[in-house]
């Protein structure tokens, strides 16, 4: 049996979705497009429904739909196009990266409770893989940062941040040394904080890391980067951050 939008009514389940007030509207209505969209079976059509369609079926505004669907766009599970439409991408059935929903406090205590030194700070231009969050600049203020274990003092793992410039100058690096840059942006300058994207990947250790983390070359760690939004989806941060794979674990726990 199929909708009056051609996707089968398995695809939506209207009456089985219950929407959390507790967690976006945005955000669980594109975990659940995500899931028809993988999901799908390849005689579905590619197409999707318009935007006030979409809205209509999840009974949500145009607006919030439309933030949904520039989630599943940035992933790059579907492609949108002015007056044709909106689209699935052909492959993708590929392996989508795990998005989970936390709170900026969450992040917030996660970095703190370390002994920071703090290596340098400046301008410097935009390396190819910070720069592609910055399609504007050409260059950002940056902060190189030490953590180590508050007890031992051993080093856990060393963080590079890439702020806006016009945030920079409201940024007292000694507050750096107490916060973390999340805590500092949205308690110190002030900052419109939206949201925060992580990734988290396995990696082996450069000599940089290798020399700061006290670790032999090539040793594991995790590579993460950490991109923070405002609340109208500018980039005003991107940090790297590089720990010591035998000191941490990545543990996600999940609400039925």
């Amino acid at each position: 049996m199929r909708s009056r939008y051609g996707w089968p009514v398995t695809s939506f389940a209207p009456d089985s979705i219950v929407l959390n007030r507790k967690l976006p509207l945005w955000y669980q209505v594109s975990q659940s497009l995500r899931a028809s969209i993988l999901g799908r079976s390849p005689q579905d059509p590619l197409r999707l429904p318009t935007e006030e369609q979409l809205a209509e079926h999840y009974g949500v505004s145009v607006l919030t739909m439309r933030q949904a669907l520039k989630e599943l766009e940035d992933e790059g599970l579907i492609s949108r196009h002015r007056r044709r439409g909106t689209f699935i991408e052909p492959d993708a059935r590929r392996g989508a990266p795990v998005r989970l929903l936390g709170s900026v406090d969450a992040i917030v205590a996660q970095q703190s409770g370390m002994v920071t030194t703090l290596l340098g700070h400046g301008t410097a231009p935009l390396p190819p893989e910070i720069a592609e969050y910055y399609p504007d600049l050409a260059e950002a203020a940056t902060y190189h940062r030490l953590r180590g274990d508050e007890k031992t003092g051993e080093p856990t793992n060393h963080a590079r941040n890439w702020v806006r410039p016009e945030l920079a100058g409201r940024i007292d690096p000694e507050d750096l040394l107490r916060w973390p840059m999340t805590k500092v942006l949205r308690d110190v300058v002030g900052a419109d904080i939206g949201r925060i994207t992580d990734t988290v990947e396995a990696r082996l250790a450069d000599p940089e890391t290798a020399r700061l983390l006290a670790v032999p070359l090539l040793s594991p760690i995790l590579h993460y980067t950490g991109v923070t939004y405002d609340a109208d989806g500018r980039v005003l941060d991107v940090v790297v951050i590089h720990y010591r794979g035998d000191r941490f674990s990545f543990t996600v726990t999940l609400e039925a």
